[in-house]
């Protein structure tokens, strides 16, 4: 129980757990304890350009977070281990740029995704259903291509670093490990398709 509450996670999930718990049972009628009637009707009124948005920022902001935690985890090693064993800072060099393009992952992704967004307005009230599914899945579309390049990037970064300390150990090693660690920066490129995939067909149209 200790290590769980020590966890970084938990520093990050508790507060969001608790502000969405209060935000239910702050909003709609006072007669209801949770309103779910009123909170799926602000569902139904948030702007597909909000979803979108969202989606294109948390696409390439997690990637960057998966390719700095890399790059934090297999550099902290790779320079530590480089004091004893100096003839590895070149070769390891490599797994860096593995985390790199776990980043540059995300920004290609994000400017795709952000060329199918334009202002919208509503008819009679209401976003017309083709723009609420273009919002959803181009919210989905950066959704899932983030977060497959954070783990993509926390993989590498950890492959890497036992790279790095094993080639400081026997050189020989190097080649074997490099090649884990090039099907571990592979998951990124999967996340990279199914996002384009997904958001592909997908646009806003402008209401007359």
């Amino acid at each position: 129980m200790e290590g769980t509450l020590l966890h970084p996670g938990f520093f990050l999930l508790a507060p969001l757990a608790i502000a969405s718990f209060c935000f239910m049972v702050g909003v709609g009628s006072s007669d209801r304890f949770i309103d779910w009637p009123y909170l799926w009707l602000l569902f139904r009124n948030i702007s597909p350009y909000f979803w979108a948005v969202m989606g294109v920022a948390l696409c390439v902001g997690t990637s960057i977070l998966g390719a700095a935690w890399g790059i934090f985890v297999t550099g902290s090693s790779l320079v530590g281990a480089a004091i004893r064993v100096p003839r590895i800072t070149s070769k390891n060099l490599i797994s860096i740029i593995f985390c790199e393009a776990v980043a540059i992952y995300g920004v290609i992704v994000a400017i795709i995704l952000q060329t199918k967004l334009e202002n919208i307005t509503r008819k009679q009230g209401l976003f017309t259903k083709g723009n609420m599914a273009a919002g959803y899945a181009i919210f989905g579309a950066g959704l899932t291509c983030g977060f497959s390049n954070l783990v993509c990037g926390m993989c590498v970064g950890i492959v890497g670093s036992s790279c790095a300390l094993s080639d400081a150990q026997n050189s020989t090693l190097f080649v074997k490990i490099l090649v884990v660690e090039i099907f571990g920066s592979a998951l990124g490129l999967f996340g990279v398709i199914v996002g384009i995939i997904m958001a592909g067909s997908q646009g806003f149209a402008r209401v007359a």
